[in-house]
């Protein structure tokens, strides 16, 4: 059983939509490494969660589109720790930096206007390059 994992202050991942499954691991352990099964995998169905609104839905299929299987299900192994309950928590800690990072908001634009002092900067380059590329031209007869 999974304990509910809290994401955001309005998101909060019921267990019951989250499958976790051990397997053995290809990494550090030594010869338990053979037998343990400390590999944990986790699955979240996105498409088919009942916590996520329209909104929350739409940015996270679009934003970890590269994460997901076709059917909207994010896989997240972890395998970095020796024992399983380890790699559980450090699976979990990610999944809750992934979904927090899709589901805020892009930070609004603000335009600029680049300054004086760069503006004639770029034009003064402009104007040297193209000195430059009119002395390797051949002499006008």
């Amino acid at each position: 059983m999974i304990d509910d994992v809290p994401v955001s202050a309005g998101l909060v991942i019921p267990g019951d939509e989250l499958q976790l499954r051990a397997s053995r691991s290809s990494g550090p352990g030594g010869q338990g490494v053979n037998t343990t099964s400390s590999r944990v995998e986790l699955r979240w169905d996105i498409a088919a969660s009942q916590v996520l609104d329209d909104t929350q839905r739409a940015l996270l299929l679009e934003r970890l589109a590269s994460r997901l299987t076709d059917d909207g299900v994010l896989i997240l192994h972890g395998s970095e720790h020796r024992s399983q309950h380890r790699n559980r928590e450090a699976v979990l800690a990610r999944l809750r930096a992934i979904v927090a990072e899709a589901i805020t908001p892009p930070r609004p634009r603000r335009a600029t206007r680049p300054t004086r002092a760069s503006a004639l900067r770029r034009a003064d380059e402009k104007r040297a390059r193209s000195t430059l590329k009119g002395l390797r031209r051949p002499p006008e007869d």
